[in-house]
């Protein structure tokens, strides 16, 4: 399993810091949200912080746009450096044309999916991605707690995915910590975001080595 240290919660006067020592610990990826205010009640980062980003590190940018009419920022966030792009199910009527939208800007395409939408309204659309995020949470604010029931969701996609010989990593965000982070990993799911249990703590490394030391033989 592959961990994704989420900057929403590090020290935004300190980014640099925070990403060399997570990047350090062997994080594989680094998960950045991005809120409108829209499709999410908060405001976040745009293009610029991930172009600032690029050059800091070599983890996988895995970029979560939780933005309404994710369209008009696919180009941007390519060009300035993601890697994979995560869009909503649930925030555009044509997710078809913004998955593939990713993977014509060279990106990785990931469809994410709300704690409330059921996965029957993604089916159409994972022969086509690279990854599918499943919300362990309400999406928009970090430091929430984990949502159980994800966890049968989890199950449920992998073995989708497995009955259908299909190859998409299956992602985790929200209240991921010790014990969620197993539940997810035995579940099904390949990558985990954490961001306060990583930067909320005093010793974020040794946060980042404990998930992976307790998910290494999944």
């Amino acid at each position: 399993m592959k961990i994704a240290p989420s900057i929403l919660s590090a020290d935004f006067l300190n980014l640099q810091r925070d990403i060399t020592i997570v990047d350090q610990a062997g994080a594989e990826y680094l998960h950045i949200d991005i809120m409108d205010g829209h499709f999410v009640p908060n405001l976040s980062f745009g293009p610029s912080i991930v172009q600032a980003i690029r050059p800091l590190t070599d983890m996988v940018l895995d970029c979560h746009l939780m933005v309404e009419q994710p369209e008009i920022y696919i180009r941007q966030f390519a060009e300035a450096g993601a890697d994979v792009i995560g869009v909503h199910i649930e925030s555009t009527p044509h997710i078809h044309r913004a998955l593939a939208m990713i993977k014509e800007n060279g990106c990785k395409a990931e469809v994410v999916v709300n704690p409330g939408t059921p996965l029957s309204a993604i089916r159409a659309v994972l022969p086509i991605v690279d990854a599918v995020l499943i919300m362990t949470v309400d999406p928009g604010f970090g430091g929430q707690e984990f949502i159980s029931s994800m966890v049968n969701k989890i199950g449920r996609l992998a073995k989708i995915k497995k009955e259908n010989g299909m190859n998409f990593e299956i992602e985790v965000d929200g209240g991921i910590n010790e014990k969620t982070v197993k539940q997810c990993s035995l579940s099904g799911a390949t990558i985990a975001v954490a961001g306060s249990y990583v930067f909320n703590s005093k010793d974020p490394a040794r946060k980042v080595s404990l998930l992976k030391d307790l998910v290494e033989d999944e």
